[in-house]
């Protein structure tokens, strides 16, 4: 079984899949919205996704404010993570605190020597990277 992990942002949806052990989160695709409101578009590459990896759970990042209340961001996110539930009800959704996942994603791509033009490219999928890597390490800690 392998778990997609999902970094949802208006204009681009950062993916992310674990390997079939569940032990590695790895960056897969970005997918770019024409407009805020572009679910068919959403809905289409997450088909194809879930297809392709035979994904069965989803982690979505929930971008919480420092005092874990949920600001505009997080309601956006719900609604997203609402219309995926609505369009794959077999398939089990999970959020996930991400508050630090795109400054970590930051932070390594720069520690990596990759520019910030270059950056901006892949930031959202390194972040999704960061959520779902860290809900697998959960699993695994949770196990041992």
């Amino acid at each position: 079984m392998r778990i997609l992990g999902l970094d949802y942002g208006d204009m681009t949806i950062g993916v992310a899949v674990s390997d079939q052990l569940q032990l590695i989160a790895y960056a897969i695709d970005i997918i770019f919205k024409k407009s805020i409101s572009d679910f068919a578009l959403e809905t289409n590459r997450l088909s194809h996704i879930i297809n392709k990896y035979a994904i069965e759970k989803i982690v979505i990042g929930i971008p919480k404010n420092l005092d874990n209340s949920y600001g505009p961001q997080c309601k956006k996110t719900l609604a997203f993570k609402n219309r995926v539930q609505n369009s794959f009800p077999n398939i089990n959704i999970i959020l996930w605190d991400e508050r630090f996942s795109s400054i970590a994603a930051h932070k390594n791509l720069s520690d990596a020597g990759i520019n910030s033009f270059k950056q901006k490219k892949i930031i959202d999928k390194m972040a999704a990277v960061f959520i779902l890597q860290g809900y697998l390490d959960y699993l695994n800690l949770k196990e041992e």
